[in-house]
């Protein structure tokens, strides 16, 4: 009998139900029916207790809750109804959360976007999901389209004052007559799309995959859960909002639980200590090289972390040595991998915290909702430990992709989302994340699955980042090429022999590229490897 896994909080009670049509899924009894009625009872519950937290300012909930009421208000003078796509393109900042919270007060649909994208990336999600307005930042102006370039934009709104008399400024918004109550709150359903997350558009055109009320919700549920958050709790988000992790894994997380969000700009590994530490953080979500850039910092044991809790990590595996060394460093973190996607709001997986030593190839194991499988190329389920595409259905999956009906078809059977991703379950639900469909490198008939090789070479102490790409061969079809950031110096036969002995010799790579600088990424943070193979 395989035994539940070592949630730190409790697991409230589940009944399997029918959403999106005829996709059963199983559900919390007991739960928030909105993103708004979410964060309305952070302010009603913990009204006093403090909830944000940025360079320049601090809210309490209730403070939060004025300034979300009145820009409520502002925009529903504008015009800003029910259904309406409103794109947010701005970093890390107070007006961020307060318009996204405005919006789900409306019923209004947010579409966050990424400031590192450009501007017919951005006028293309203004096409395609039809949004009505736009919220940004001086920063970035010359990324939104005009007003005769998308018909359907019929209001910009800058938080500095724009030059052009056609922009509204920011503070029009707080000037407006009209206030919103709690009570006043648009009724919105279960199953409404509350956010659109544009994927990172590796293959393609980006999708605009819809993120629900009740996803969202679960998604909360499922990181309170697994990790035994409360309102005690300090998170900061260190990785971008306009992101699922930063936007649902934490922002919406610490509003379930009436905690706190300390905002940061942008990671930089000396500012991002100093800040922890004041701030008593005891909660993060970041990515294996930001801890490995925080443990290299020379005055590391000035800054006093012993709050910090619990330290969540995705988007790639963490090698023992890293681990190991975050032991030392800081003895009372649990650490715990997870593991999802925009298409599942954020985890389909996490690690308990007392596996994370015993099992480092893993992210984990199912989260309480979610329902994984691994199948065969006709989708057929496979035995445990059996290798296939990992597929997923729970009540935190999108329902669909925003005027997408043929990706939506093909990236779903009955309810699963199809995750293109490789991989494996074993007898006791640990999930193993091998490769993406795409990336996997047949060699001479050999498969070659790149995170294995690129674990191995993180593993090494002089690298920092790594990633495996399969480049073209009229004799073995594929050959093995690796792309490698290191950290200290390092010669690429100093590498070759790390990897000749600890690896397969068909695994073992036969091209470098060996550079300081770090690996290219997109705007989500994952490794662009498209542009890699492009630079071959």
């Amino acid at each position: 009998m395989t035994l539940p896994p070592a949630w730190l909080g409790k697991v409230p009670a589940v009944q399997h139900e029918l959403h999106f049509g005829d996709r059963g899924v199983n559900c919390f009894v007991e739960r928030p029916r909105s993103l708004h009625a979410l964060f309305a009872s952070a302010v009603k519950s913990h009204g006093r207790g403090e909830a944000l937290v940025s360079a320049n300012a601090r809210f309490t909930w209730e403070a939060l809750e004025a300034q979300v009421a009145i820009v409520a208000g502002g925009l529903h003078l504008k015009g800003i109804g029910c259904g309406d796509r409103v794109l947010l393109l701005m970093g890390n900042r107070p007006e961020f959360v307060i318009a996204f919270f405005a919006l789900a007060r409306l019923g209004a649909i947010a579409v966050p976007v990424s400031g590192r994208s450009s501007l017919p990336e951005v006028a293309y999600v203004v096409q395609q999901c039809g949004a009505v307005a736009v919220l940004t930042e001086a920063e970035f102006w010359t990324l939104v389209p005009g007003l005769g370039d998308s018909p359907q934009l019929r209001l910009r709104i800058a938080l500095n004052i724009h030059p052009d008399p056609d922009w509204l400024n920011w503070e029009a918004l707080l000037d407006g007559p009209l206030k919103l109550g709690l009570d006043a709150a648009v009724p919105v359903g279960e199953e409404d799309t509350a956010v659109i997350l544009y994927t990172s558009g590796t293959t393609g055109r980006p999708k605009g995959a819809e993120l629900t009320h009740l996803g969202i919700v679960h998604s909360t549920m499922h990181y309170a859960i697994c990790m035994g958050l409360s309102a005690l709790d300090r998170s900061v988000v260190a990785v971008p909002l306009s992101h699922v992790t930063g936007l649902i894994a934490q922002l919406c997380t610490m509003a379930l639980v009436h905690g706190t969000v300390i905002l940061i700009g942008g990671f930089k590994a000396a500012a991002f200590l100093p800040k922890a530490a004041s701030e008593r953080m005891t909660h993060t979500v970041m990515v294996p090289t930001m801890y490995q850039l925080c443990l290299m910092q020379s005055d590391l044991d000035a800054h006093d972390l012993s709050h910090w809790r619990v330290g969540a990590y995705g988007g790639a595996p963490m090698v023992p040595a890293t681990i190991a060394a975050i032991a030392k460093a800081w003895p009372q973190l649990q650490l715990m991998n997870a593991y999802g996607a925009t298409e599942t709001t954020s985890p389909a997986t996490i690690m308990p915290p007392s596996d994370t030593v015993k099992r480092p190839d893993s992210v984990g194991r199912a989260v309480p909702c979610a329902e994984l499988q691994v199948v065969d190329v006709n989708g057929q389920p496979l035995p445990n430990g059996d290798i296939g595409e990992i597929w997923i259905r729970g009540p935190m999956v999108v329902k669909a992709y925003w005027n997408n009906p043929a990706a939506t078809a093909e990236a779903f059977s009955d309810g699963f989302w199809h995750s293109g991703d490789i991989g494996r379950i074993d007898s006791e639900g640990y999930v193993q994340v091998l490769d993406r469909i795409k990336d996997v490198i047949i060699r001479g008939g050999y498969k070659v699955y790149s995170s294995e090789v690129e674990a191995v070479l993180l593993e090494h102490p002089s690298v920092m980042e790594a990633a495996i790409i399969g480049v073209p061969c009229e004799i073995l079809g594929e050959r093995v090429c690796a792309f490698v950031c290191i950290r200290a110096p390092a010669s690429e036969k100093t590498l070759l022999d790390w990897c000749k002995a600890r690896l397969s010799d068909y695994k073992v790579p036969e091209q470098w590229r060996i550079v300081s600088d770090p690996l290219p990424r997109n705007v989500n943070g994952k490794l662009m490897k498209k542009a890699m193979r492009q630079t071959l």
